[in-house]
């Protein structure tokens, strides 16, 4: 019975480890789309930041997608298939764009995109629920649990993303240049086709996921409305996606300040996103050993103002400063920029955690999708907001001198939510402890 049960876990690590490490390594492709854009259909970096973040639309549909998850089963399962499924519109996806001529329009890319980014979202709503779902304190859990128990699988798949990451990001460095952009998204397109093949070959019933009732799509709804009318719910997930949306992305005038501007190598920043993630995989370690205990609340709010600061510095690196005193432009795009970069989703580790021991059990990928969607609409909202605000200093692909200016609005914005950040619980809570 211990050895069927251990064996159960080792295999849903297994097959989240897989999830989440494709997850990661989607910034292969991504990294490859931001290149083929620039040098292939030439476009400026307003089109490039609105392109990239409409792509993002799929994931605003989550919350269906849980619904449907938590609701509909596959021949009995209703967790596994949607990975699988979700797999195959990525190879899909990429597939097309990988055999379409290199003159292929825009409008036809997006739709690829698109595609690509709903695939994503179905296999990782699937994903999230399962983690969600095994990372709630059991039932018969001690009153006085300590909080620190849990967030383990929430560590462990964030790791095994930021390990996909560091690959996908260093790859993509070494080869960008080297290789054609159409094989490198065959490549990506292969892999994920790999993934469907076992994940296919898995039967759920061997992972032991909770057994949660199908209520039907219209019973869940009601739960998710019920959850969702909780204030510790709601306030945390309404401040969680304003922290995002309240900042203006400047990431495609940045992106094209590096390599239009200052003539950054594409292999240092492959090696700026690899750092990145490097601290990514780092900071899921160091949360899991030693931040788990400590009050979300002070932990978000401590990232927050951290990316505020790195923000100023971006201005300090953009006006010269650091050149002038001896630090080449590579080392901090390497450091700096690379950190800044994956510093955003710092907070969504523990923020995670935090939620999937307040949602109630049922709809844990009800809640999950909806958190994310709301991040994914906030996003989208930010790069909007960036394209605005990139326009109304009049920046362009050949002058950026109103990007001091806009670097440091963006710094202000990122500050302002930490105001209200009393939204956030002080504390993480099980839900037996909640009874004192």
């Amino acid at each position: 019975m211990v050895s069927s049960k251990g064996g159960s876990v080792e295999l849903l690590r297994k097959v989240l480890g897989l999830g989440y490490w494709v997850q990661g390594l989607r910034c292969f492709p991504w990294l490859v789309v931001s290149f083929f854009l620039k040098d292939g259909l030439n476009v400026n970096p307003s089109i490039l930041q609105i392109l990239q973040s409409s792509a993002n639309l799929p994931m605003v549909g989550k919350p269906i997608y849980g619904l449907v998850s938590d609701s509909v089963y596959i021949y009995g399962q209703h967790r596994v298939p949607y990975i699988a499924l979700g797999a195959l519109l990525q190879a899909l996806s990429w597939l097309a764009i990988a055999i379409s001529p290199s003159s292929i329009s825009i409008f036809s890319i997006s739709i690829y995109l698109l595609l690509s980014n709903l695939g994503a979202s179905i296999a990782e709503v699937a994903n999230d629920a399962i983690v969600a779902e095994m990372g709630k304190p059991p039932p018969s859990s001690k009153k006085h649990s300590k909080p620190s128990s849990s967030g383990s699988l929430q560590s462990f798949v964030w790791i095994a993303s930021s390990v996909g990451g560091v690959l996908g990001n260093l790859l993509g460095g070494i080869f960008i240049g080297r290789l054609s952009s159409q094989s490198m998204f065959m490549f990506f397109s292969l892999l994920v086709t790999l993934q469907f093949f076992i994940t296919v070959s898995v039967s759920e019933s061997s992972l032991k996921l909770p057994k949660n009732p199908s209520l039907g799509i219209r019973k869940q709804l009601s739960e998710l409305s019920a959850a969702l009318r909780k204030p510790e719910i709601a306030y945390s997930i309404s401040w969680f996606a304003l922290s995002y949306a309240a900042i203006p992305a400047l990431t495609g005038t940045m992106f094209f300040y590096q390599t239009q501007y200052l003539k950054i190598d594409s292999s240092v920043l492959g090696i700026s996103k690899v750092f990145g993630q490097a601290t990514m995989l780092l900071w899921g370690v160091i949360y899991n050993r030693y931040l788990k205990s400590v009050s979300p609340r002070k932990l978000i709010s401590a990232i927050q103002a951290t990316m505020a600061f790195l923000m100023i510095s971006d201005f300090l690196f953009v006006r010269g400063f650091y050149r002038q005193i001896g630090m080449p432009d590579t080392l901090y795009v390497v450091i700096f920029s690379g950190f800044l970069e994956v510093l955003f989703f710092f907070k969504i580790l523990p923020f995670t955690v935090l939620i999937a021991q307040l949602c109630p059990q049922g709809c844990e990928g009800s809640i999950m999708a909806f958190l994310m969607s709301a991040v994914a609409l906030a996003f989208i909202v930010s790069g909007y907001l960036g394209v605005a605000l990139a326009s109304y200093i009049k920046i362009t692909g050949s002058d950026f001198s109103g990007f001091p200016l806009g670097l440091l609005i963006q710094a202000a914005c990122t500050l302002l939510p930490i105001f209200w950040s009393s939204c956030i619980p002080e504390y993480v809570k099980t839900k037996d402890n909640r009874k004192d």
